[in-house]
């Protein structure tokens, strides 16, 4: 059998490339290689949990009442000043003297002329006593004995008034020593030794029982939600929490602001002071909700989404959702629309992903964390 030239040979070849290419061109591709994943995520779905409902507001922290300290003196110097601003005091504490020379002057002139005012009415009582037996022998005349019991009566008011006087000066010279009418703390001082003071002025303020306040103002829509009773928590300038109890809420709304008052009592204030700004969270008490971890919610062009896996594969796409958002409380976060109980969305590494990138899942993340218990 004759053995086929070189030029057959290549002309064969070229024959089978040709078959093979007409094969692809009618159907016969073979298959493209498959995509990789472009990221490893895990997966998580929406858990149940209760949450505390706060309201966060800003206020004034004040002195629940007040107190306005002066003397009813004018004219008087003062000879000592007994406290200082943050001094702890206790009703009826001395905190000032008065110059009290002259008003010990006038009381002993007080009592010397109800000495004699007393003096007098036992004299006039004796007078009498003597007319009126006289009067009963014929003696003395009626006019005689009726002078004898006015003298009596004249000199029983002279009594009174002295007693009054007596009083009166006693009184006064009570007014040069300046005593705490309640227990609390020394908030100001205007007033130094050697001042001569006048009734009615303003020499020291008293914060009541030491104790303090937090005023709140809320908007209308916030402040029907707030009933007294409910717990305060205040962040102090140390960086520390303060507790407090709603006292009152103003029974009625500013017409030109729409805003309202909260009255929060401060038992342990802290480093809380009078006059202080502070933010704090009012607690409206727990709610049901279905959370997600916080790291699963992403925020494109300000708007919230999660990605959702399709399917249960290990390797699957993902879908971009718009979800709505409720309360937020430590790493959880609230989801009221957007999301049914069965969709498993991405959970950690959402940040990077794109609508319908695909990605490696891993084994299922553990349950959502419960939410941070508030303090």
């Amino acid at each position: 059998m004759p053995r086929p030239t070189p030029f057959r040979a290549g002309a064969s070849r070229l024959s089978a490339l040709a078959l093979s290419a007409l094969i692809s061109a009618c159907g016969g591709q073979e298959p493209a290689p498959e995509a990789a994943p472009s990221l490893t995520v895990t997966a998580t779905r929406l858990a149940s949990r209760s949450l505390e409902r706060t309201l966060v507001a800003s206020g004034s922290v004040a002195a629940w009442q007040e107190m306005s300290l002066g003397v009813e003196l004018s004219g008087v110097r003062v000879t000592a000043v007994l406290v200082e601003v943050g001094d702890v005091v206790k009703p009826g504490q001395t905190l000032l003297r008065l110059d009290a020379r002259t008003l010990e002057v006038q009381a002993r002139q007080a009592d010397a002329a109800l000495d004699q005012a007393q003096a007098n009415l036992a004299l006039a009582r004796a007078a009498n006593a003597r007319g009126e037996s006289l009067l009963e022998r014929k003696l003395i005349s009626t006019a005689d004995a009726d002078q004898l019991k006015a003298n009596l009566i004249s000199a029983e008011a002279k009594l009174t008034t002295a007693q009054a006087d007596r009083d009166a000066a006693r009184l006064k010279l009570g007014f040069a020593t300046l005593e705490a009418p309640q227990a609390g703390v020394i908030s100001a001082r205007s007033v130094e030794p050697g001042q001569v003071v006048s009734a009615g002025a303003e020499l020291l303020r008293l914060i009541r029982d030491g104790r303090l306040e937090w005023r709140a103002e809320l908007a209308e829509g916030d402040f029907t939600q707030v009933q007294a009773g409910a717990i305060v928590k205040l962040a102090g300038p140390d960086g520390a929490e303060v507790s407090g109890r709603i006292r009152a809420v103003s029974p009625a709304l500013d017409p030109q602001t729409r805003t309202g008052l909260v009255y929060a009592d401060l038992p342990e204030p802290g480093t809380l002071r009078a006059g202080m700004f502070a933010q704090g969270r009012i607690l409206l008490g727990t709610v049901a909700a279905q959370v997600l971890p916080r790291e699963a919610v992403v925020f494109r062009d300000g708007l919230p989404y999660v990605f959702v896996l399709q399917g249960n594969a290990a390797v699957t796409k993902v879908t971009q959702q718009r979800v709505s958002l409720g309360i937020q409380q430590g790493q959880v976060i609230a989801i009221t629309s957007g999301l049914g109980a069965e969709d498993r969305v991405v959970a950690r590494g959402a940040g990077f992903l794109g609508d319908g990138d695909l990605v490696r899942v891993l084994p299922a993340a553990p349950a959502t964390a419960a939410p941070e218990p508030p303090r």
